[in-house]
């Protein structure tokens, strides 16, 4: 089919969008791994624009060798593996009744969740309830106030809704429980969700650290993304002090190195594991948008 003058000059605008959302994108990206294997003082000076200058690896070693980066990384692992399973533990909980015909009051309790979405009890009193449960300090003040997406439910809730009633109408006749139809028989046919649902959730936790700021006061506990936070703290107070090339600080120039390398290292676990759940995430994306 002959496309029209407008076809192909719309054809080409689209082209040209993309092109650039994509530049604006990868070049945040490529500044970022470029930085992290340059030279510090060329990086303060301002002469990095895209490709590593006097490439070395010193950040690098300087990241692993540093206590308190493995501190953060063993703390965000532990946060991000107890709160995704707690996460998705949970929210199927909450999912599985609300996606029972059957179940009273269903309707009522998924507009009361969604309700939960715009309007909050505010920053204050969700600190005094954390402080009152005693959980300040514990790795539960990281993980239990975020415990439920409704978003997620809604999306998992969904899927069980799609899953054919009859196959629950013969398992009752075969003598099978709620509990048992829920674990032999829906979850098994709900791996896409549940692996979407372990990327989003494992996401979250991985990059959180707003809970941690505020709940947290024991070094010990803190995760990998408060330690790159006081980095860039470190890193923006040196900036405010004139410096030069005859007198770069060799603090200024350890935090610098270090802040792009833990960047990037931070960054790999959740870049390793995205491929292998693609596929599901982008089914996952498509069930939330159709129904909800």
């Amino acid at each position: 089919m002959k496309q029209s003058t407008g076809d192909r000059l719309f054809g080409i605008a689209v082209y040209m969008c993309v092109a650039l959302i994509t530049l604006i994108v990868l070049y945040p990206l490529v500044y970022v791994l470029s930085a992290s294997f340059s030279d510090p003082a060329a990086i303060l000076r301002g002469d990095l624009w895209l490709f590593p200058i006097d490439p070395t690896i010193e950040s690098y070693k300087s990241v692993f060798q540093n206590e308190d980066v493995w501190i953060g990384f063993r703390n965000t692992f532990l946060y991000t593996t107890l709160g995704t399973a707690f996460n998705l533990l949970l929210s199927i909980m909450v999912a599985y009744p609300l996606s029972r015909k059957d179940f009273y009051g269903r309707n009522v309790l998924t507009i009361f969740l969604v309700f939960t979405m715009f309007f909050s009890g505010g920053m204050v009193p969700t600190y005094l309830l954390v402080r009152d449960l005693g959980m300040l300090n514990t790795i539960w003040a990281v993980i239990v106030p975020g415990a439920v997406s409704v978003y997620n439910v809604v999306i998992i809730r969904t899927f069980f809704q799609n899953i054919p009633n009859e196959l629950r109408e013969s398992a009752e006749l075969d003598g099978c429980s709620n509990i048992q139809y829920l674990i032999k028989i829906l979850l098994p046919l709900s791996k896409p969700v549940i692996a979407v649902m372990v990327l989003f959730y494992g996401v979250s936790q991985w990059n959180a650290f707003f809970d941690a700021l505020i709940y947290l006061t024991d070094r010990n506990l803190f995760p990998l993304q408060l330690f790159l936070r006081e980095m860039l703290i470190q890193d923006q107070l040196s900036e405010m002090v004139q410096v030069s090339d005859s007198t770069l600080d060799n603090h200024a120039l350890t935090v610098e190195g270090l802040k792009y390398a833990v960047v990037v290292v931070a960054s790999l676990p959740m870049l390793v594991l995205y491929p292998f759940l693609q596929r599901f995430f982008v089914k996952g994306v498509m069930i939330g948008s159709i129904k909800g």
